[in-house]
């Protein structure tokens, strides 16, 4: 009993940050689908979800409410242990990779020195999940999307890998807190000081998470849904929980690489520090929002939910604002409670990126798909490390930083413009060749 009590000691701080990610996410999943489907009707000039609760708020507990209590079918000759862990692979393995990500200062469950490391590690053991789940429902349709999810990890992986490469050479360091360190020290996010390098992460990760325009594994006007088709009820919700998981993992470590992490926009700029009040201030507003909807809604159980609402969003004001104050204990929070702030709102930006591209490119063919990553990306990626690389080393040697990284960057454009010329002189002779043929 004294053991488990030393335990819990030593390590309350990370069980709390542990059981926030695994028992507030699910939640929060369900809310990146309900802004989805938000964003989306505010694209094709509709209202969506209003029914269930204010603006439809509570419609995301109604949705797992229902696939819940919804029939749970599992095909007669499949393999009924891997049909029922395929699923909680995935889930798993995008939950588990939390643990490396670095909130804020003192939100992190694993400070660990090979921290991005882990995290692509444990990421790439969610296709498991939906080789498994499609081998084991004994479906032609099935079996084809999740082989075709399979390569399109493997066409993508390396490209990713290479952009956080470039990211790496930058920090010098793969602790996911350190990353972030690093960007402060030198007074400037690695979006700047490579760009191609997030271009490339951005584009590779999402067809890694299988996100349109690159979702052929579940393309359901060709697959049937693909590797999910003969899932239903929870078993299938968590499929989507792992992909939802995926998009805020890949949005987490690009902010962390790329987007200065906690950090504020400028943090070394001194006369920008009054971006401080802005996280107090934006949460006032939606608290002040939501106080100004309660007597509009169009019935008392309706008006309720809002105030809770409003409620939950002044209690989250209410910290932001407080660490403003001159006294020196509430000046320590700072640092957690606004980087916390600023990461969640970088990684919602990076999700909704994800939300804008899959209402506005139309599907890759799977051909598309696969040129892009290998005949573009991959080797796009590789020249970019090289560009990186060799603009470190010209600074480390004296030359301006603006010039060794604005000229090693216009060098890698330059490549990129010599791939798209290839590549549809390619796609011209190719063509060429069939008309041939077929005259």
């Amino acid at each position: 009993m004294q053991g488990v009590l030393d335990f819990l000691l030593k390590y309350w701080v990370q069980l709390v940050d542990a059981l926030v990610i695994v028992g507030v996410f699910p939640l929060l999943a369900g809310y990146v689908v309900l802004l989805e489907r938000k964003v989306m009707a505010d694209m094709q000039a509709r209202l969506g979800p209003m029914r269930v609760g204010p603006h439809g708020l509570l419609q995301p507990l109604a949705d797992a409410v229902k696939l819940m209590i919804k029939e749970d079918i599992i095909p007669e000759s499949a393999d009924r242990l891997i049909f029922w862990l395929a699923p909680v692979l995935s889930v798993t393995a995008a939950m588990l990779a939390f643990a490396a990500i670095a909130v804020g200062p003192g939100f992190l469950i694993a400070d660990m020195n090979i921290g991005l490391l882990f995290i692509l590690a444990i990421s790439s053991m969610g296709i498991f999940g939906i080789v498994l789940g499609g081998w084991a429902s004994n479906s032609h349709y099935s079996l084809l999307g999740a082989l075709r999810s399979a390569a399109q990890l493997v066409s993508y992986e390396v490209a990713v890998g290479m952009a956080m490469v470039a990211g790496l050479l930058l920090a010098g360091t793969l602790s996911m807190k350190d990353i972030v360190l690093a960007q402060a020290d030198r007074g400037v996010w690695f979006v700047f000081v490579a760009p191609i390098a997030f271009v490339i992460y951005l584009i590779g990760s999402v067809a890694e998470t299988n996100r349109a325009p690159f979702d052929m594994p579940e393309a359901e006007s060709e697959l049937v849904a693909g590797y999910m088709t003969e899932y239903s009820g929870f078993r299938w919700a968590l499929y989507f929980l792992a992909e939802y998981a995926n998009m805020v993992v890949v949005g987490s470590v690009a902010t962390t690489l790329f987007l200065g992490g906690w950090l504020r926009p400028f943090p070394s700029v001194a006369w920008l520090n009054f971006l401080d009040v802005v996280p107090p201030l934006v949460m006032l507003g939606v608290t002040g929002y939501c106080f100004y909807r309660v007597p509009r809604q169009t019935g008392k159980d309706q008006s309720f939910i809002m105030l809770i609402f409003a409620g939950i969003c002044l209690l989250i004001t209410l910290p932001l604002a407080l660490v403003l104050a001159p006294v020196p204990q509430l000046a320590a929070l700072k640092p957690g409670i606004h980087g916390a702030f600023w990461f969640i709102a970088k990684v919602m930006l990076y999700v909704y990126v994800f939300l804008w591209a899959r209402f506005t490119f139309p599907r890759y063919r799977f051909d598309q798909l696969m040129r892009l990553g290998w005949h573009y990306l991959i080797p796009l990626s590789i020249v970019n490390v090289m560009a990186v690389a060799t603009a470190v080393l010209l600074k480390e040697n004296g030359v301006n930083p603006f010039v060794a990284f604005g000229g090693t960057a216009l060098a890698t454009v330059l490549v990129a413009m010599w791939l798209v010329r290839a590549g549809q002189a390619r796609e011209q002779e190719a063509a060429a060749a069939r008309a041939e043929q077929s005259a």
